[in-house]
């Protein structure tokens, strides 16, 4: 099977710290996170940081209460936070919930012959979920770890990951995702079912 990569979703201070709720969730989640991405970059994996950039004349996008737009070309709250970032890591700016709409992102994979993708970070209802069904679309074998996405209401993320077990995605725990990794060699494709 081809190479592995991990994709990041949105971990920038605009989003991260966008509500109290938010913050919580992901300071919980941090340090198991980011200790997975470096189990996953010691095995040789690159991971690839989704950064969502606003372009001013978009209509969809969130501004907050004042009118102002976050999340904009090089502010620091548009950055990757540095806690997340390695080495060797490749940053794809995206202007739209999925890493995978009018990006780079297929392209970069493709050149760098990966088959099979990590989709991780958050909210997982939006971003990860789009991502992930993406890179299902486009023929890739998709895999997250249930703890290293994150929404601000639990009911969100598990519903979210149910929809995506049932659909496109094998998701799993982060350490069941290594020892398979370490055992198996690789992260096999889902079992489709079959139509009767």
């Amino acid at each position: 099977m081809g190479k592995i990569a991990v994709l990041t979703n949105d971990l920038q201070g605009d989003v991260v710290y966008l509500t109290p709720e938010r913050t919580a969730v992901m300071a919980d989640a941090q340090p198991h996170y980011i200790a997975f991405l470096d189990e996953m970059r010691r095995r040789g994996h690159t991971v690839y940081h989704l950064q969502l950039i606003n372009l001013p004349d978009d209509p969809n996008a969130n501004r907050r209460a004042d009118g102002t737009l976050p999340l904009q070309r090089e502010t620091e709250g548009a950055a990757i936070l540095p806690a997340f970032l390695a080495d060797g890591d490749v940053v794809v700016e995206k202007n739209k919930d999925s890493g995978f709409y009018e990006t780079k992102m297929h392209e970069l994979l493709q050149e760098a012959g990966v088959e099979t993708v990590v989709v991780t970070g958050l909210q997982t209802q939006i971003c990860v979920q789009t991502t992930a069904a993406d890179a299902f679309f486009r023929g890739y074998n998709v895999w997250v770890p249930a703890e290293c996405v994150v929404s601000d209401k639990t009911e969100d993320r598990d519903r979210s990951l149910s929809w995506l077990a049932g659909y496109c995605a094998t998701v799993a725990d982060s350490k069941d995702i290594l020892e398979t990794l370490d055992t198996k060699g690789e992260l096999p494709r889902m079992v489709v079912k079959t139509l009767p």
